[in-house]
């Protein structure tokens, strides 16, 4: 079971590294679960975007739904994606076997989202978990499955801390979190800038 905090009304990140630009995030909750809406705004390789999200997910954090608006020079695009029981999700409305299993949602465009599974999973130090989770990309914009694998590590200085990789990608990294289960240094991707816990 999870010790974590519920998260502060709100929370912003600077992103850094391939993109520059600010995330902001605001979290409702309820009896039913959280959700969360939130804005992207970035430039990456020239080009300006925005992704608008908003996210509903259970009690155990487990993710229920997403609505993700993406806004570019390419165009404007609303994605929608609909968990239908435990594991198995629509894109659009149409059947996405390739997300069986997956129980969390991870935007591209967002550091917040890695919050997810640290809170549905609430692991001891030196757990592992596989937390393979829908990810929606924004150029070019489409859903994947993204295999990804957490381990806790022990605290310091106040700080959770969680080895996190992403083998498609060959990236691995070590992240840091506040006593909220939200991310405060995403090495060369994003970093806290506003809510509660910034250490």
């Amino acid at each position: 079971m999870s010790d974590l905090v519920d998260p502060p009304p709100g929370a912003a990140w600077q992103h850094v590294g391939p993109r520059t630009g600010f995330e902001v995030c605001w979290f409702a909750l309820g009896g039913a679960g959280v959700v969360i809406d939130g804005t992207t705004a970035a430039v990456e390789d020239g080009a300006a975007w925005t992704v608008e999200y908003a996210i509903g997910l259970d009690r155990t954090w487990a993710t229920e739904w997403a609505r993700v608006r993406t806004r570019s020079v390419a165009g404007e695009r609303t994605t929608e994606l609909a968990v239908v029981e435990p594991g198995r999700w629509t894109v659009d409305g149409r059947p996405a076997p390739q997300l069986d299993g997956c129980l969390d949602v991870d935007l591209e465009a967002s550091a917040m989202t890695n919050a997810l599974p640290i809170h549905r999973l609430g692991f001891e130090v030196g757990a592992e978990a596989a937390a393979p989770a829908a990810y929606v990309r924004v150029t070019p914009d489409a859903v994947e499955r993204l295999e990804q694998v957490y381990v806790r590590r022990a605290d310091r200085s106040g700080r959770r801390r969680y080895d996190y990789a992403a083998p498609a990608f060959g990236f691995a990294c070590r992240l840091e979190y506040d006593r909220h289960g939200l991310i405060l240094d995403y090495p060369g991707i994003a970093r806290r800038v506003a809510g509660a816990d910034l250490l």
